[in-house]
């Protein structure tokens, strides 16, 4: 069990790392994210019974978990400068690098719904895959993504 919890770890760790990045305001609480994820997927690990995507499953946790230890903290997350660390792993160059950085900016100033939503619509995630690890409708994911879009549009035009 060991040996398939670290392959699906090897496997998913960039996915986790999003996340919690999506939701930490310092680097510091962005490690303890990543490690309260860690721990409850390693927890979780053997109930997971394959009924959905190991990657679905993946994020659900992540992102109650991320929740879950804002609410527990109280703080509303405020951007993070992106480290070289974040930056060499979502990026290839410089410029890809800094429209990222952006782009998660922004998307810090969303409210906790609205960040997952993008997020997943950003990992080219389907409607149903996103309905299935939010527990929202497929229609409310149409929904809400338009409306997060926008949002995000006008954000960047100001």
């Amino acid at each position: 069990m060991e040996k398939e919890f670290l392959n699906m770890f090897e496997a998913q760790k960039r996915t986790i790392y999003k996340v919690c990045y999506i939701y930490a305001n310092d680097q510091d609480n962005l490690n303890d994210l990543f490690q309260e994820t860690v721990l409850n997927l390693w927890k979780s690990f053997p109930r997971y019974r394959g009924d959905s995507n190991i990657s679905t499953w993946v994020y659900r946790i992540a992102m109650n978990t991320c929740i879950t230890f804002l609410r527990r903290s109280n703080t509303r997350p405020q951007t993070i400068p992106m480290t070289a660390n974040m930056a060499s792993m979502m990026a290839d160059d410089d410029e890809t690098a800094g429209m990222l950085q952006e782009l998660y900016k922004l998307i810090n100033q969303l409210g906790k719904l609205e960040r997952a939503l993008i997020l997943l619509w950003l990992e080219e995630r389907s409607y149903q895959e996103i309905a299935d690890i939010l527990g929202i409708s497929k229609n409310n994911v149409a929904v809400k993504l338009n409306r997060v879009k926008e949002k995000l549009r006008k954000m960047s035009n100001r």
